[in-house]
């Protein structure tokens, strides 16, 4: 329940507090006295967008607060946004002379999401763009669900999360047959090149050993001619090489052999130096020998390198990176030939959302199809007190795809008089009668949420008798939950158990809007200002007591 409405420059309202009652509290004043700037002051509260020039000339800025009574039906949904302790919810909204805004809940910081996500919860509000939102399918649908009861809300939200589930899993789907399909081609590569890759079966230590032998083959004859250069140096066929020149020298000191033994330490060492350079020359030779005997590989050999090399350019330039990429293309095609098992898995799980879907469609459509003819039965009860004894009107389920809400589309269907077709309540009902229908639907499918239902000239179109059975209704509904209503209509204020008067003060520069709340003497010659007679006209005092002493 809203305890208190607190305004501070907004438009023409310099201050203003409403201290609201429980049950009907009404709203009266001449047109242009700034009744709206309340109904705009609690859109503030709920989060909606500020207007443009709102901030009252010569002020900083305006500000909107009001206190708020947690019901205990919505306790528990208001607790994980409040501390424990909380007994009540005060929203507040700054507006600077910029536009820019600032929201607190509590007396701290918020965002305007915070302030919309509690305030709807608090706050039900319906103007004259409400009336028309009711010719909504969508809107008439959420009112029958609100009649079905809480447990019908828990299965509206099992089938819109089913509903995401089945959306995501189809594009999870979709996405996958686009893979697959670039897939097939993507495996034809990753097929050959890890067939190429493993036909040549690529070793860094083979490479090295390839690349030695290479060179070797390449400087064969050099190395050929080497060895035999050695070998004639140390042992020619002919005349004295340098193996018979140190025997010469060695034999020339064994003759001294004891007179010197430094003498007797080289000669030893030329002896030694004439057996390796014999042995060398020998091995020279056979070496000289073999590389003639050697068969010519390297051709071999280069179109092994070459097909290595081919590899490596191919798949980062080395024996290793070929490697890399021959396990990373081995992965990607196991992964690819899983992708055909992923998509049949997804195709199942999107089979059974969709099953779950329709199940919770079934569900949805039976507590639809149970309540919808009781909702009629209430509406038209509701109805005959509004004055419109012989509507008839008619809650009519068509079928539609199945959605987050179901499967069901919902019409209203009304025929206002007798003897007139009955017809959707977009294309039949006047303004009058779309008050009056929204009303008999708030009776019979919102009483006792704990919100606050606000009206912002519900009476639109309506007079006389009329206009008392709305307010009739009004008070109803008040019984129930606390309604404001801002109206035009004395035979609705009469009924208020709170009045409040919206004056304004042209005397001031700018000129402002005052609220005052009505004291019962107040009351009446509020209502003969409202029933458009003088101050002084006695049949309108008597005609306004009348009004009162029926409430």
């Amino acid at each position: 329940m809203l305890t208190e409405l607190r305004v501070e420059n907004l438009l023409l309202i310099e201050h203003a507090e409403l201290r609201l009652a429980p049950g009907l509290n009404v709203l009266t004043g001449e047109t242009g006295a700034g009744k709206t700037v309340l109904a705009h002051a609690l859109d503030l509260l709920l989060g909606g967008r500020a207007r443009t020039n709102i901030v009252r000339p010569g002020a900083a800025e305006a500000y909107v607060e009001g206190s708020f009574t947690i019901p205990s039906t919505l306790a528990g949904e208001l607790g994980e946004r409040l501390p424990a302790d909380a007994e009540e919810v005060v929203l507040a909204r700054r507006v600077g002379g910029d536009g820019r805004t600032r929201a607190y809940v509590n007396g701290r910081s918020a965002t305007v999401a915070d302030l919309r996500d509690l305030g709807e919860r608090l706050i039900a509000f319906y103007g004259q763009h409400e009336h028309r939102r009711l010719m909504l399918s969508a809107a008439q649908l959420d009112i029958l669900d609100a009649f079905c009861g809480p447990a019908q809300a828990e299965r509206r939200a099992r089938c819109a999360a089913t509903h995401a589930e089945l959306r995501a899993l189809q594009a999870q789907l979709d996405e996958l047959e686009v893979q697959t399909g670039a897939a097939e081609r993507e495996l034809d590569l990753l097929a050959y090149e890890i067939d190429e890759i493993e036909r040549s079966h690529p070793d860094e230590r083979e490479h090295a050993e390839l690349l030695a032998r290479r060179e070797r083959l390449r400087r064969l004859d050099a190395l050929r001619g080497a060895a035999a250069t050695a070998a004639t140096a140390l042992s020619p066929d002919e005349g004295p090489g340098a193996s018979e020149l140190l025997a010469h020298a060695a034999t020339a000191l064994e003759a001294l052999a004891g007179a010197d033994p430094a003498l007797d330490g080289l000669a030893e060492r030329l002896r030694a130096l004439t057996l390796e350079a014999g042995d060398v020359a020998s091995e020279l030779r056979a070496c000289g020998e073999a590389l003639a005997d050697e068969p010519a590989d390297l051709e071999q050999i280069e179109e092994r390198l070459t097909a290595l090399e081919r590899l490596m350019r191919k798949h980062g330039g080395s024996i290793a990176s070929v490697l890399e990429h021959a396990e990373r293309s081995r992965r990607r095609r196991d992964e690819l030939l899983g992708a055909e098992d992923a998509s049949a898995r997804t195709r199942a799980r999107r089979d059974e959302a969709r099953a779950t879907l329709d199940a919770c469609a079934r569900e949805l459509r039976d507590a639809r199809s149970g309540q919808a003819p009781k909702l009629a039965t209430a509406v038209r009860e509701r109805l005959k007190a509004l004055a419109m004894p012989d509507a008839r009107f008619e809650v009519r389920l068509e079928d539609r795809p199945a959605g987050p809400t179901g499967a069901d589309g919902v019409e209203f269907v009304i025929a206002p008089n007798p003897g007139v077709p009955a017809g959707p309540l977009r294309e039949i009902a006047s303004g009058g009668e779309l008050s009056r229908v929204m009303l008999a639907l708030m009776n019979a499918a919102d009483a006792g949420t704990g919100t606050t239902l606000v009206f912002d000239e519900v009476d639109a179109g309506i007079g006389g008798h009329t206009a008392r059975a709305v307010g009739e209704e009004l008070r109803s509904l008040g019984e129930a939950q606390q309604v404001l209503c801002i109206t035009h209509l004395p035979q609705i204020a009469s009924l208020a158990a709170r009045h409040f008067s919206v004056v304004k003060d042209t005397s001031a520069r700018p000129a402002r809007t005052l609220v005052v709340e009505l004291h019962e003497r107040d009351v009446v010659p509020e209502l003969v200002r409202m029933l458009g007679a003088p101050d002084d006209d006695a049949a309108a005092r008597r005609h306004a007591r009348e009004l009162r002493r029926a409430a």
